[in-house]
Order: structure tokens, then sequence, then C-alpha cells
């Protein structure tokens, strides 16, 4: 594992819900030079999301819609790596959670996610308040803290000609939009053209809108030694906005 600065982690609270589990970083995780890839991580945030709800007998009638990611780095998993995922809600919102996701190695904790979750109505794709079941499955571990929902990345650069980022069959989830992992597909589409060396200690992600199937994307990318923005644009719609920094 490559040894970045080593940002400040949020403290696994002592009380409420934590839940455990393990990954082991495969080939098809990795790029050529076997570093876990940012879309990788954001599948393992996600599964690892989903087996908490399912494994707390979470049966609301709403489900979740990410509004922004931001992911501090000390240092990066590599092919073949065993690693272990701890994810708790830390603060809350009217109708949104956060909720952070640590990721240790055998010499500790190496990654930590912290993600805006909005509860979103199944039957009419509203936000929703987080309700009574929410508040006694979670709210012990979020201890009271308070998180925003807005977001606060700039957009691109107005002068920035983009490329065409074409969309597959497959970057559609259930939700009939291009899953939030595809995102940092396209980020990692950028930092493949940078020098091997150029690697962020921290990654944010702003989500916009959704990408629909008809969206024809284009990325835009600004880069300086120690920043890097990448925004995903259909026509004059901001889609997406990231920004890492080394």
């Amino acid at each position: 594992m490559e040894s970045l600065s080593l940002p400040a982690f949020v403290a696994t609270p002592a009380a409420g819900r934590v839940f455990a589990t393990s990954r082991i970083v495969r080939s098809t995780d990795v790029t050529p030079a076997a570093r876990l890839r940012f879309d990788a991580l954001a599948r393992y945030l996600q599964e690892a999301a989903e087996d908490d709800l399912a494994g707390a007998g979470w049966d609301e009638p709403s489900g979740w819609l990410l509004r922004r990611i931001a992911i501090a780095v000390r240092g990066y998993p590599a092919r073949g790596d065993h690693i272990d995922l701890r994810t708790f809600c830390s603060a809350t919102g009217p109708r949104w959670a956060e909720r952070t996701t640590t990721l240790a190695g055998p010499g500790g904790d190496i990654m930590q996610a912290r993600a805006i979750w909005v509860a979103i109505a199944r039957a009419d794709g509203r936000p929703a308040p987080l309700g009574a079941q929410f508040q006694r499955l979670y709210g012990e571990a979020a201890q009271g803290r308070r998180v925003s929902a807005r977001l606060s990345l700039p957009g691109p650069p107005a002068s920035q000609l983009g490329r065409p980022w074409p969309l597959r069959a497959t970057d559609f989830d259930t939700a009939g939009h291009v899953n939030n992992s595809m995102h940092w597909a396209a980020v990692e589409d950028v930092l493949a053209g940078l020098a091997p060396g150029w690697l962020p200690a921290s990654a944010e992600l702003e989500y916009f809108r959704p990408i629909l199937p008809g969206h024809d994307p284009d990325i835009v990318s600004e880069h300086s030694p120690d920043h890097l923005g990448v925004w995903l644009r259909s026509g004059a719609q901001r889609l997406a906005s990231a920004r890492l920094t080394r």
C-alpha cells in the first residue's frame, strides 16, 4: 500500500450500530499498476451500505439517493489486499443522513468516506423524512450530530472544452439512472492521463442531476500540480463535479 499524508479520520462510535464487512481487492478492481480504483471503492461503499440496511431489517417505503461523498486517503489498497470496512451513521438532517465508512488494512485505517444519502420515497421519488425506524436503528451512532446536504463544488470553466463520455447499458442500475460508482469511472479516465505518481490525498464528488437514458455526457477537466477538477455535463447542464487534492 502506497502511503500518503495522514488526514484526520472520524472515530468509530463507542455506542450505536456499526456494521462490519470485508473484501479482497480483485484484479477487476484495480488499475494496471494494481492500485484500487475509485469506482471500485465506490462499489465497495455502496455494497456495505446495502448490506447494512438489509442486516438491520430496514423495511421503510423509502430508498436512498447519493448526494455527495468526500474521501480521505492515507494509502491505497492493491490487488490481493484484504480490507475490512466499518460503516455507521455519523450525522443526520431532516431528510438525509451521513454515512461514514472506514477501510482498514493490515497496518490500520487507510481510507475513510463520508457520504450524504437522501431518503427518497419510493411512491413518488420525493425526499422523505427519516422516520422513527431510522432513528431507532441509526440515531444512537449519530450522537445528535447534524449535517447539511448543500452542494458547494464549483462548476466547470466556461471556456473549457470537453470530450465525449459515451454511456453503456451496464452503467444503469435499478433506479433507472447511471450508478454513482460510474461517475468515479469518469474520474479514473482523467487520472489515467496524468503522471503515474499523481494520486490524491482527498477526493470529493457531488451529484447534481441523475444521468438518464438519452443524456449525451462529456467530461471536462482542469489540472494543476496539486488539484484536479473533473465535471460531467450534458449540454449546458452540470451532472456532477469532482475535486481531487494531493
